[in-house]
């Protein structure tokens, strides 16, 4: 490898990479790398630490059972949390129809024509909601949202700190007393409340469309089987956590959010959509519908930032709604919902307060403070958590793992310690009128899917049929440029399922949590070592959250220094694609820098427009190395000038995969700058998320670090909460806490060198039938490298899709497109890959250069060719008539490694724009496939 590149050691490489001034020339300050199984047994004495208690403090979080069938075969299998975001539709048709079945979960239990394939969490869907029903009905005049206190505290705050970052006026208030007004373009309401209340909203909704506001309502998806749902009640936009569908708790995350609204709203809707469409033989195909909506394309006009998603845990609460089924649900529901009856039937007995009628699975029992201290401490005894709602009220929320003997035990807590003088089953004949008015009269998941897979062998069968239809790193390299798509060892999964990790509710008291909370610091300290930074906050849980939670710790800065008017943003043309979208979102103005032919950036005009904008400058973005795949000679000198003109420096932790080890952000300037946890630190992609993006600070900036409402943690001059749990998605924080531990400082150096390493063996063995974009000074690249496919556009009339399409055939999923350039590959093979899967790749690479050399010589038709028809599935190869010029074995079987590794594309090119022009994105289809008009 080194010869092919022209270097004599892997050190000589890296020197000849990285600008000196800025190397690392100490080993990090790390642990000792564990082996395997010692990590393992660190990991029980941390978990050990954890207490699991019995927790009925509910505000959206609920402890649930995972069905094992789902457990071992999607959470536990990389087939599953291995893949990427499913842009190359062909060979993602698993994943895609499980997150087709969750919109479809998510549409029928909210009453809402249009779901999308899953948000962060609830309280940033919420705020995503706000943002929306701005885009659609703010304007100058109309700049206030309203938000009922019965929402989860933590919804409260995340849409009061995003909010505040856009100028809204967000107003909380009690909707039972408030009447909107045409200064309000929205409000948020949650059905049941927080407290557990419910409440009939239909006549607050009407008067709100009649002064022209939308309407969100924040909902249960297990309650949505008995009550009314948010679309038949009028509610515009319904939101909310698919959590207590099989998903673990894990402290805190990650969940998949759920977001529904009504054909209106559909072009603003936030985050992606999975629809249907057709391939080029007419079979019903599913794709992301709408993606020019991304905000990487749409940069700092994008209506969000929102990139991570929660894929894998999206298809997790699908597959349970799936299992169930719709009687299932409505049994699970029922059960929890009559156990709550029960309680709030033996607690009358005893003549205490129960405060609202109506309710689901949330009891607020009310005394007076005495009495509810009284109620708290004999509950602590029983290792029992209760919600302190207020100084008179505490909150008991159910679940699907409460019994009979739990709510006997309940009764005990609240009759003083004494048994009750019945059992909870002497109370299920009392007859409820919790639901009354409230009851659900419509039918929900109908489609066969939701009907045929309630045994454990269908279930499994199901799974492994959409397993087969996927492309991950169980197959082949995923070589996504700017994705870090590098393999997630086993040693490091097996935690997150552990009871003692994956029970534990995110607003425990800290001491029931002593493990999760050492491991978490252990984790800061050791990503404080690597990056240079002073501080870490662990809350953003994606990258474009880090990124927005950065920016927001920036501009409270600057206001504690009586300079909130600075709001000017620099990004480079060759920063991340999320920046811009952040930077909007952060309320700030994005100003673009330009970058000169190699690549680097236009320091003349930096300078000029950070003098230009001086009064104004916040900060500047810039991804290092760069997103064209080259380390920033002068970054240093980009630093100086941002701050000599009074601004910070971000710098986006995308592709820290290249440094770690090597060298360190702070140490050249960086003041802020989010980690991709789930590239450099080896969470797996999931398909599409999970996702966690930490942001490190240095120390002037580590007092505005975001707090959280359920801790107490935080200072006074902090930024409000940006997530809804205080670490964000923790669980997964094991994965990176193993790899560090197991990597050690060198093991991470040298990652790093081989990062490098592997993206100039590529670069250079292709570059003589594919031109790379951009080397450095020295002739490298640095971890990625853009491969230049513009030409062959011209010679022989073939794209880069063509190119992407044809790579299936031989195996691989195709490399980023057309980003950061228009019409080029960009690569990143990262560490994990073996010399012989490169060349495998390399190979393929070029024998499809051969392949377009045959159209450029006029051996092959332009219009009927390999890469034209790719891919080729199997139904298609083994048709009747074969009517190309190529053969049969030339389309399916291009190379010996194919034939005995293939994994079909399940349908051939997708045409795109037929979807677009006829949304489906719900089963079953509206409009069978074969009616759907590709010519309209």
């Amino acid at each position: 490898m080194l010869q092919t590149i022209g270097e004599s050691s892997v050190d000589a490489l890296v020197e000849s990479t990285i600008p000196q001034s800025i190397r690392l020339r100490r080993a990090l300050s790390l642990p000792s790398p564990s082996t395997e199984f010692e990590l393992l047994q660190t990991l029980e004495g941390l978990a050990a630490k954890n207490e699991i208690w019995r927790t009925y403090l509910g505000m959206g979080y609920a402890d649930c059972i995972t069905p094992p069938v789902i457990l071992r075969n999607v959470i536990e299998n990389p087939a599953y949390y291995t893949p990427y975001t499913p842009y190359q539709a062909e060979v993602s048709q698993g994943r895609l129809e499980a997150l087709f079945n969750f919109q479809t979960v998510v549409s029928d239990l909210t009453g809402l024509p249009i779901a999308n394939a899953s948000l962060l969490d609830e309280a940033t869907a919420a705020a995503e909601a706000v943002n929306m029903m701005h885009s659609l009905r703010g304007d100058d005049r109309r700049r206030s949202v309203f938000v009922d206190k019965s929402c989860h505290p933590q919804t409260r705050e995340v849409v009061l700190t995003r909010g505040r970052a856009l100028g809204f006026d967000v107003v909380v208030g009690d909707s039972q007393r408030w009447e909107p007004t045409k200064d309000f373009f929205g409000i948020v309401l949650q059905v049941p409340g927080t407290d557990g209340a419910l409440h009939d909203v239909r006549p607050l909704i009407e008067r709100a469309h009649a002064e022209g506001a939308l309407v969100t309502i924040a909902c249960d998806l297990l309650a949505l089987t008995l009550i009314t749902p948010p679309g038949e009640l009028g509610a515009d936009v319904a939101i909310g956590s698919a959590q207590r569908f099989g998903v673990p708790l894990g402290y805190g995350g990650p969940h998949a959010a759920f977001f529904a609204c009504t054909d209106a709203c559909v072009r603003k809707l936030p985050g992606r959509i999975i629809g249907v469409s057709v391939d080029a033989q007419g079979n019903r195909a599913l794709r992301m519908a709408l993606q020019t909506r991304e905000q990487h394309i749409r940069r700092e006009r994008a209506t969000s930032n929102v990139c991570t998603a929660q894929a894998l845990l999206a298809t997790v609460a699908s597959m349970y709604a799936i299992y169930h089924g719709p009687q299932g649900l409505r049994a699970i529901a029922s059960r929890v919902h009559s156990l709550a009856g029960c309680l709030a039937a033996g607690l009358r007995k005893a003549g205490i307060r129960v405060a609202h009628e109506r309710f689901f699975d949330t009891v607020r029992v009310e005394g007076d403070r005495s009495r509810v201290e009284t109620w708290l401490a004999e509950a602590r005894k029983r290792k029992m958590n209760l919600r302190s709602i207020d100084e008179t009220s505490v909150g008991v929320a159910l679940d699907e793992t409460t019994s009979p003997s739990d709510i006997d035990d309940l009764l005990r807590v609240f009759y003083g310690g004494s048994s009750a003088p019945f059992r909870c089953d002497d109370l299920a004949h009392i007859h409820s009128v919790a639901l009354q008015g409230f009851e659900r009269k419509t039918a929900y998941l109908t489609a066969s899917v939701f009907h045929d897979n309630h045994t454990e062998t269908k279930m499994l069968r199901y799974l492994r049929t959409l397993e087969l239809r996927d492309l991950s790193l169980a197959d082949s390299m995923i070589p996504l440029g700017s994705c870090t798509m590098k393999l997630t060892a086993a040693v490091e999964m097996m935690p997150i399922t552990w009871p003692r990790f994956a029970r534990l509710h995110p607003f425990i008291p800290s001491e029931q949590a002593a493990g999760y909370r050492e491991l978490i610091a252990q984790l800061g300290e050791m990503l404080c070592e690597i990056t240079g930074y002073d501080a870490m906050s662990f809350q953003p849980n994606s990258g474009a959250q880090g990124e927005l939670a950065g920016l927001l710790v920036v501009r409270r800065y600057h206001e504690s220094r009586g300079e909130g008017h600075r709001n000017v943003c620099l990004i480079p043309a060759s920063a991340h694609g999320t920046n811009p979208a952040s930077a909007a979102m952060a309320g700030m103005r994005v100003v673009v820098v330009a970058c000169d032919e190699q690549g680097y950036v236009d320091l003349t005009d930096l300078e000029a427009k950070a003098k230009a904008h001086a009064a104004d400058l916040s900060a500047v973005m810039v991804t290092y190395p760069s997103t064209y795949g080259i380390f920033e000679e002068r970054i240093e000198h980009i630093a100086a000038i941002i701050h000599a003109y009074g601004g910070q420096v971000y710098l986006d932790g995308a592709n820290l995969n290249a440094m770690v080890g090597l060298c360190r952000p702070a140490d050249f300037g960086a003041d802020v700058g989010h980690i991709n946890l789930h590239k450099t630190f080896c969470i797996p992609h999931g398909g599409g998320g999970p996702g966690m993006g930490p942001i490190g600070v240095r120390a002037h900036l580590a007092p505005f670090l975001p707090r959280h409402p359920a801790t107490g943690e935080g200072r006074p001059s902090a930024t409000g909460p940006v997530s809804a749990a205080p670490w964000g998605s923790a669980n997964i924080l094991i994965i990176s806490w193993s790899y560090i531990r197991l990597m050690g400082a060198a093991g991470l150096r040298r990652a790093s060198e081989i990062a490098i390493l592997n993206a100039n063996y590529i670069a250079d063995r292709l570059h003589a039938h594919y031109p790379v974009c951009f080397r450095g000074k020295r002739g490298h690249v640095a971890h990625e490298c853009i491969v230049d496919t513009r030409a062959v556009k011209r010679t022989a009339g073939i794209d880069v899709d063509d190119i992407a399409k044809r790579l299936m055939d031989y195996g691989y999923h195709a490399p980023t497109m057309s980003f950061p350039i228009p019409g080029t590959l960009m690569v990143e093979p990262t560490e994990c890959e073996s010399q012989q899967e490169l060349d495998r790749f390399c190979d393929a690479m070029i024998a499809i250069r051969a392949e377009i050399a045959e159209i450029e010589e006029g051996r092959a038709p332009r219009d009927d060719n390999t890469l034209k028809q790719a891919p080729h599935t199997a139904s298609a190869v083994l048709t009747e008539h074969w009517m190309h010029p190529y053969s049969r074995e030339k389309a399916a079987f291009p190379t010996e490694w194919v034939r005995d590794h293939k994994r079909w594309p399940f349908v051939g090119r997708i045409q795109n724009a037929v979807g677009d022009r006829n949304l489906i994105c719900t089963c079953p289809p509206v409009v069978p496939p074969s009616e759907l008009d590709a010519n309209q």
